[in-house]
């Protein structure tokens, strides 16, 4: 099991290890930055852990400033797809021993977010 933070929903890890899955996915990144150094500790956090995600071939495939919020209620500060090439190797780097160094950054400089993990699906009319 992952050593990742206590806010991670386990039973929602439980079943993204146990999928078969192991094609490529996208990961959905909302985040929302602690007000005093938040931002620049999650950045902190990108550049140092950038070559963890390299390693396994992950890359990002979208990163943006939320701007003009038309439907909900939250607010974000960031939004992150990363395209990870299967769930096996999601699971390797986070529960590398180095990465989770890394990942202290980023626990420091997020309020809060929602990672959602989700697979390519086909748009028919």
């Amino acid at each position: 099991m992952s050593k990742l933070p206590t806010d991670i929903n386990q039973e929602q890890l439980k079943d993204f290890i146990k999928n078969t899955n192991q094609k490529p996915f996208v990961m959905l990144n909302l985040l929302k930055f602690k007000k005093e150094g938040g931002r620049e500790d999650y950045f902190r956090y990108l550049k140092e852990s950038s070559p963890f995600g390299k390693s396994i071939g992950a890359s990002v495939d979208y990163f943006g400033i939320p701007k003009e919020l038309l439907t909900g209620s939250e607010d974000w500060d960031l939004i992150m797809l990363v395209r990870y090439p299967s769930r096996k190797a999601f699971i390797k780097m986070i529960n590398n021993p180095d990465y989770l160094k890394v990942h202290e950054w980023r626990k420091k400089g997020v309020e809060r977010a929602v990672l959602y993990a989700t697979d390519p699906t086909e748009f028919r009319r």
